[in-house]
């Protein structure tokens, strides 16, 4: 588990940083806390998915969703560099929550478990492999460069799925 350095007390603007940018604690899961931080993003997309707008109002509540976790994960992974004085901290999944939403930000929709499965399973391989230009965002400052990659990888893995939704849409 990652400790904050020093003997400092945190602040309630610490302690509310720390619980967005662990994903409300799952990033201190003992293993694979990336993974776990992106099945909470699957989670997000079925409660999100599953609410009774019409039409393309949906995808609209997504890109907010995606938007609104991107700055409010920028700010809390970048105080939580700080308070854990480690660049990148494993315990920060807010970036896999938010770029695992913006793997379904093409064809937000009702996602049947095969969809699901498959833009798991490409988002954490663009996330983990990093393909260009992915890993050059790593290296943006602060939160920044942390929720930047997922995003990417996010973004990849969306047209990834939508290809695959468009010549086999018969599967989805």
């Amino acid at each position: 588990m990652e400790t904050p350095r020093g003997k400092r007390t945190l602040g309630k603007k610490d302690r509310l940083a720390l619980l967005i940018a662990t994903g409300f604690g799952v990033g201190y899961s003992p293993v694979a806390p990336g993974t776990v931080g992106s099945f909470i993003g699957i989670l997000l997309i079925l409660f999100l998915s599953r609410w009774e707008l019409l039409g393309g109002q949906r995808v609209i509540v997504n890109w907010v969703v995606v938007v609104l976790i991107s700055v409010v994960g920028v700010w809390a992974a970048s105080r939580a560099e700080n308070i854990l004085g480690k660049r990148d901290p494993p315990v920060v999944v807010v970036d896999e929550i938010v770029g695992q939403l913006l793997t379904f930000g093409l064809i937000f929709r009702n996602p049947q478990f095969n969809l699901l499965f498959l833009g798991f399973i490409f988002f954490r391989l663009f996330d983990i492999y990093k393909p260009f230009p992915i890993k050059s965002l790593e290296k943006v400052p602060l939160g920044f460069g942390i929720v930047l990659d997922d995003l990417a990888a996010g973004f990849y893995a969306s047209l990834v799925l939508f290809l695959i939704n468009l010549s086999w849409s018969y599967f989805f």
